[in-house]
């Protein structure tokens, strides 16, 4: 009967530390979960605030007002020339009567007809730069470039609102630095501690298998395996999480598409992976190689 007992109640305790590990899993596996989305959220809204800082400068319009003496196949060979320039990002015509039709539709009535019939407007292109060159130095090169043409007149841009814009958008992206940095740091120590409580709980475990000999890769294996694996589903959930609420602002707004690329999901999906396995296995080594140096009497601390 008393072997009977014993059995039964071993029995019991495995049980018991097993329902205890199982609990201990899921909850480290939905922390986790939850650190991955806050992580996929800074890459995303680090992503996004790129692609809108892009597409801010990429508006910005320049624009050459053209000799007099220009003809239409003398403007074509210079639109052509000038489009493969490495700092054209879009260029648009606008000829003398185009520009008189749209004056005449903005203010009411035909300037000509005061001239005595005569177009007072000059045909001019608006050209858009590649975000990289919308900056004052380049734009003051450029133009200093452009200047020296025949074909053009004049240069016109709003360099104030180049300065103001760029001078926000610096002040901006260090703003989001200074975040994504601090969130990264939380992410970094919650995850780090969902799994040495994690190891925590079984370092008796470790120590037993220490003590029969068994070398410490054999002992981290089963860990890194597990750790892994709520790596693997916890990553999996958050990228659910992320790409359903992505597609769901979408749907909302298609104009999100815009700043939210294709390219800056799978990035954000791809990221959330990487980071939860690479962050779960540096955690589970550091954290199991803690506890095998541990002594036997600082266990119970």
């Amino acid at each position: 009967m008393g072997n009977t007992d014993q059995i039964q109640s071993s029995s019991r305790g495995r049980k018991k530390r097993n329902r205890g590990i199982q609990g201990g899993s899921i909850a480290s596996g939905i922390s986790i979960t939850l650190v991955l989305v806050l992580f996929g959220l800074v890459v995303l809204f680090g992503l996004t605030a790129i692609q809108l800082s892009r597409n801010v400068r990429e508006n910005l319009t320049v624009t050459l007002l053209l000799d007099d003496d220009l003809d239409s196949l003398q403007t074509d060979g210079f639109k052509t020339m000038l489009s493969q320039k490495p700092y054209v990002s879009r260029l648009t015509l606008i000829t003398k009567e185009q520009a008189l039709r749209e004056e005449t539709e903005v203010m009411g009535n035909d300037p000509s007809e005061f001239l005595g019939g005569e177009n007072p407007y000059t045909a001019s292109i608006e050209m858009n730069l590649v975000s990289e060159y919308a900056c004052t130095d380049s734009l003051v090169e450029i133009t200093r470039e452009l200047k020296k043409r025949w074909e053009v007149s004049d240069v016109i841009y709003q360099r104030d609102l180049v300065e103001r814009l760029n001078s926000n958008l610096q002040k901006a992206a260090i703003v989001l630095a200074v975040l994504a940095a601090l969130l990264l740091i939380i992410s970094v120590v919650l995850i780090n501690n969902t799994v040495r409580l994690n190891v925590y709980a079984r370092r008796f475990q470790i120590h037993t298998m220490r003590l029969v000999g068994a070398s410490w890769s054999f002992i981290e294996w089963p860990f890194l395996r597990h750790s892994l694996a709520i790596g693997i589903i916890s990553a999996t959930i958050a990228d659910l999480l992320l790409g359903g609420g992505v597609w769901y602002a979408m749907q909302q707004d298609p104009g999100i598409a815009e700043v939210v690329t294709q390219t800056t999901i799978i990035i954000m999906l791809a990221s959330v992976v990487t980071f939860g396995l690479l962050l779960t296995f540096i955690c589970t080594t550091v954290s199991v190689g803690h506890f095998l140096r541990m002594r036997e009497a600082e266990m119970y601390r």
